[in-house]
């Protein structure tokens, strides 16, 4: 006597016209009997999408789903996702939504593979988009697939089972300490020359540059603190926290940055007073001609660049000034704690791995220094 089969078993057969079907009994449900088919070209690649199947009835997922597609839970996901992100951030992540939703947005969320996901990676490389922001765009669908996978609409998470892009490590440029200088020398008439002054010399962001305000800054004691970022959007500016607890800093001013702050105080009453009522006083260490937040891309292509080219340095991004910051310190014996807590790295691991370049000479100032001690 055959051995009668179990709800929830599956079965494989061939089809007349060559291919294959898998079917899960599930039982009954609500008197209605459960059955799911699954068709594929091989025997092997329906009993994969059997061994799925089981396995999410095992989990306690209903073998016809939830009747959501990849495009709607995505839409759902991002939607409850505008309140717990900062704006920038979910703007970023509506992109990528959006990118994921015209390609495979139409497969039931269910049969979503990571296979699928990786086509989906593969076409947004070939469409011209950098290794980095398409493992950005597989980070944004496995935050969104591990939801997924939470509340049981799924038995697994596809995203984490794609392979991701390489993604080659970017040389980093930094001013070295005669370039450095140079640049300061060029700048020192310029009306935001404290601004350059202070990211040489502490590596703050320029989002927490531009940010900064007079109440933050302690000229007497030397020091600032940091909690604030400036967010470009679609309607303007905007003050935002400082992504992590680690980035919310005090900063220890050098002498010079504290000369070059007084300065530019004095400077900008002047400009305050000549410029009259029409002032939008913001409190703003950095502010534009009429008190203003200064615009990032005015900034870069107004007055950064044409200053480098003025001082004979290399062309480097804003940005590179942090890197030069951090270069110097550390090449100057600096404890790598004291920098990664100054630049407000969430973690030492990220600073060591980011400066490695300079750790050969930090190496090499240990040794002298026990050298030194031995008398040798």
């Amino acid at each position: 006597m055959s051995k009668r089969r179990r709800h929830g078993d599956g079965s494989i057969f061939q089809r007349k016209d060559g291919r294959w079907v898998g079917l899960v009994d599930g039982g009954r449900v609500d008197g209605q009997r459960q059955r799911r088919a699954y068709y594929g070209d091989t025997f092997r690649e329906v009993q994969e999408q059997l061994k799925v199947a089981l396995h999410a009835q095992q989990q306690g997922l209903p073998l016809g789903g939830h009747g959501k597609t990849v495009g709607s839970f995505l839409s759902e996901w991002i939607e409850g996702q505008q309140s717990k992100i900062r704006p920038t951030t979910w703007r970023r992540y509506s992109d990528f939504v959006t990118y994921a939703t015209k390609h495979v947005g139409h497969i039931a969320l269910e049969k979503l593979t990571p296979e699928d996901v990786e086509r989906l990676m593969e076409t947004r490389l070939k469409a011209g988009a950098a290794p980095a922001t398409v493992r950005q765009l597989r980070a944004v669908l496995r935050r969104a697939l591990g939801q997924a996978e939470k509340r049981r609409y799924v038995p697994r998470n596809v995203a984490a089972l794609a392979d991701p892009p390489r993604v080659e490590r970017r040389q980093m440029t930094a001013l070295n300490e005669d370039q450095a200088n140079a640049f300061l020398s060029a700048a020192s008439e310029h009306r935001l020359s404290a601004l350059f002054a202070v990211a040489l010399d502490t590596g703050m962001r320029e989002g927490e540059l531009l940010a900064l305000k007079w109440a933050a800054v302690d000229l007497e004691r030397g020091t600032l603190q940091v909690n604030t970022t400036l967010q470009a959007t679609p309607d303007g500016f905007e003050f935002a926290p400082t992504k992590t607890a680690k980035s919310r800093r005090q900063v220890t001013l050098t002498r010079a940055a504290v000369t070059a702050l007084r300065r530019h105080k004095v400077q900008q009453a002047k400009e305050r007073i000549d410029f009259g009522p029409g002032w939008d006083d913001l409190d703003l260490v950095f502010p534009n001609a009429v008190g203003r937040p200064v615009n990032a891309s005015n900034l870069l292509h107004q007055q950064f660049y044409p200053l480098l080219k003025r001082a004979g340095v290399p062309h480097i991004r804003f940005h590179d000034l942090r890197h030069t910051y951090a270069s110097i310190a550390l090449g100057r014996g600096v404890p790598l704690k004291v920098v990664s807590e100054t630049l407000g790295h969430s973690s030492i691991a990220i600073t060591a791995d980011t400066y490695q370049h300079v750790t050969p000479s930090m190496s090499r100032a240990s040794a002298d220094a026990m050298d030194a001690v031995h008398g040798t």
